[in-house]
């Protein structure tokens, strides 16, 4: 199977998963699940109950977009940080004096949800001020004559450019390469599942790696979707000043979210010609975040899936 073919799919599903730290967390319709593979060769496991909008308004089409990337972000960090214990005793790691400091004013406990909150308001602000305000800012700097399809295309260039780099410099590292081979391993083993293929290593090392509803193609439509909705805004409304413009951005930013989520919902729900183009993009940009896994990887991501699928269907899109 060439690696940009698609298997024979026999059922959608809402199951998705995150790499982490040496392992997979796998989200199903009821339940989710880390798996970790410990230094030592064995399995941590740890399940919960999904979490799932409960008001009606998260639930409608756009603002299911922006809880979904909420949670996914907020639970993403915890089971990165859970992951990360693991690595962490392995090493027998000494805590520094200011960490020490810090657990005696804040607690353990406190501490922990403390540093938790800040990553995650710095895993929001880093690719929010890269992919949409710094382009914007840029825009806004540009002579006054410049029209505002020009800034567009300056902004639009700019924000693409930032993306492949950033991508391309942190799939070089040596952690994260491990990281995107378990990516890997989650893309296949979701694969080999929609075919409803036995989940065995053998099936799943024999799927392609790159899919349609990843996480990366997300963030390249988004950035296209951005590019689009504050052209229709600033075509409306003219707004050269750098601050004004990043500030616009900022403003629509959960539109471009929601419309973001929508259109790869779509894209991943069907297999049409027109759907197969729009989706093609982003499937060459997971070159740069999904690597082949090994048969260990494999066995983590299969590990969750039977975990969280479910056995009445619900999982079904």
């Amino acid at each position: 199977m060439s690696k940009y073919e698609m298997p024979v799919c026999r059922r959608k599903t809402t199951i998705g998963g995150q790499a982490i730290l040496e392992g997979i967390v796998m989200k199903g319709p009821k339940r989710t699940c880390v798996v970790i593979r410990k230094a030592d060769g064995t399995l941590e496991v740890k399940e919960r109950d999904s979490c799932v909008a409960k008001r009606r308004f998260w639930k409608l089409p756009i603002c299911r977009g922006a809880f979904g990337l909420f949670t996914a972000l907020k639970e993403g960090l915890q089971d990165i940080d859970y992951s990360s214990q693991f690595i962490e005793d392995d090493a027998d790691e000494t805590p520094s004096p200011f960490e020490l400091w810090l657990e005696r004013k804040l607690g353990s406990e406190r501490l922990e949800k403390a540093i938790l909150g800040f990553a995650m308001v710095v895993g929001i602000a880093i690719p929010v001020c890269l992919f949409m305000l710094l382009p914007s800012f840029v825009g806004g700097l540009l002579p006054a004559g410049v029209s505002n399809v020009a800034r567009n295309l300056v902004e639009a260039a700019l924000r693409i450019l930032i993306f492949l780099a950033f991508m391309w410099s942190v799939s070089h590292m040596k952690d994260i390469k491990r990281t995107f081979e378990y990516h890997g391993a989650e893309h296949k083993t979701i694969f080999c599942y929609e075919a409803e293929l036995p989940l065995t290593v053998e099936n799943v090392r024999k799927m392609p790696r790159f899919h349609p509803r990843c996480g990366t193609s997300f963030m390249f439509v988004l950035i296209i979707v951005a590019t689009i909705v504050s052209s229709i805004v600033f075509s409306l409304i003219t707004i050269t000043n750098p601050f004004l413009r990043a500030l616009t951005h900022l403003i629509i930013l959960p539109l471009v979210v929601g419309i973001s989520y929508e259109f790869n919902r779509y894209a991943g729900r069907h297999d049409n010609l027109v759907c197969r183009i729009l989706r093609w993009p982003g499937l060459m940009i997971q070159r740069l975040t999904v690597f082949e896994p090994d048969d260990s990887m494999i066995e983590v991501a299969i590990e969750g899936m039977q975990r969280v699928a479910p056995q009445d269907d619900s999982d079904r899109w």
